[in-house]
């Protein structure tokens, strides 16, 4: 059996998402099977609702066993290899499917997010593996980035604490960014260009309209934006 904490960190699962994506409940457990490779073998996933655990196993229905296989990290060989492959990426699809980030977790930060899914259909993306707690929204015309999110020290905006505040990213017109950075809601853009980009505290500083119109502000300009 495979835990799937790890695939999972920093993410909700979503009842909803677990039915419509295949899983049958019976009482608190959600159980999903897909035979997979010529149904030879069949992956199933168990989400535990009361505990909020969640694991996987996949079987060799020829033997009628566990297929561990997959799970030890020194047994190689291309069928092998091939079964590890397939067992990760519908893994991968469930928690894609099935699971939304919990990395942000402020009211702001969580309007914010629903409203760049449902204006312009994006999700973020975790870019950096070391560094999750930043994602990005990038649009379908160019794959220009035209959002980011994150979570830095208040002392990174040129206070004296350390807190750990929601901030995001947004492009703005080149070379007019000091039309709306007031280094109290808006400030330079953090660990961007100055010239372009902008953040924006998710603190309740800056209005919640406000935000939206820079997000599409950004977006509009990502879409024009070049090479």
């Amino acid at each position: 059996m495979r835990k799937l904490d790890s695939y999972l960190k920093n993410r909700r699962i979503i009842e909803n998402k677990l039915v419509k994506f295949g899983f049958i409940k019976e009482n608190d457990i959600y159980t999903y099977s897909r035979k997979i490779l010529n149904d030879d073998f069949e992956i199933k996933i168990y989400y535990d609702k009361k505990d909020e655990k969640c694991s996987s196993k996949i079987f060799d229905l020829i033997s009628d066993e566990e297929y561990t296989l997959v799970d030890i990290e020194d047994a190689v060989g291309e069928f092998v290899g091939t079964v590890k492959t397939v067992y990760e990426d519908v893994i991968l699809d469930f928690v894609s499917k099935c699971s939304i980030s919990e990395v942000f977790k402020s009211d702001i930060a969580k309007k914010v997010i629903e409203y760049i899914h449902i204006k312009y259909g994006d999700e973020l993306e975790f870019l950096w593996e070391k560094f999750d707690n930043n994602a990005i929204c990038r649009n379908k015309v160019n794959n220009k980035w035209y959002f980011l999110i994150m979570t830095i020290p208040e002392s990174k905006l040129g206070f004296n604490s350390d807190n750990i505040i929601e901030v995001i990213n947004v492009m703005y017109q080149k070379g007019k960014t000091q039309e709306v950075v007031d280094n109290v809601a808006i400030y330079p853009g953090y660990h961007m260009n100055k010239n372009s980009w902008i953040t924006i505290k998710l603190d309740g500083t800056a209005e919640l309209e406000k935000i939206y119109k820079l997000i599409d502000n950004s977006y509009k300009l990502s879409v024009e934006k070049k090479g």
